[in-house]
């Protein structure tokens, strides 16, 4: 089984950076053709695609922060980062990282696909305070 642990979150004035990090426990280089893909859930709201790169490194992002945040990963591919820049009290939310296992989805459709993944992270909470 794969295990996705995020880090990174905090709470931090708008306008300010945050970078998260997702490190997937051994066992994730023995598939290959992976989306992976950052969520987030703010209360009372339903969880939604946040950025997704596919298994082509093609990446996509939800309106609300293209331009402003960016997705990547390591070379060998276990490690999923999301830099987060200009930040707003709209970004305020549980993020969770995901991944998808021999993902036959463009980044585009995977970014609204959610319940495709097959692993997700336990989230960490990202306050943004204006």
């Amino acid at each position: 089984q794969v295990h996705l642990v995020e880090s990174g979150g905090g709470s931090v004035q708008a306008g300010r950076s945050l970078r998260l990090s997702c490190a997937a426990s051994a066992g994730y280089t023995y598939y290959s053709g992976y989306c992976m893909g950052w969520f987030r859930q703010a209360p009372g709201k339903e969880r939604e695609g946040v950025a997704v790169i596919d298994s082509d490194s093609v990446t996509s992002y939800a309106d609300s922060v293209k331009g402003r945040f960016t997705i990547s990963q390591d070379n060998a591919g276990n490690t999923l980062y999301l830099q987060m820049n200009s930040l707003k009290p709209e970004d305020t939310a549980m993020y969770y990282c995901a991944a998808e296992a021999w993902c036959r989805l463009t980044a585009i459709q995977a970014l609204t696909h959610e319940a495709d993944f097959d692993y997700w992270g336990q989230g960490t909470q990202v306050t943004v305070s204006s």
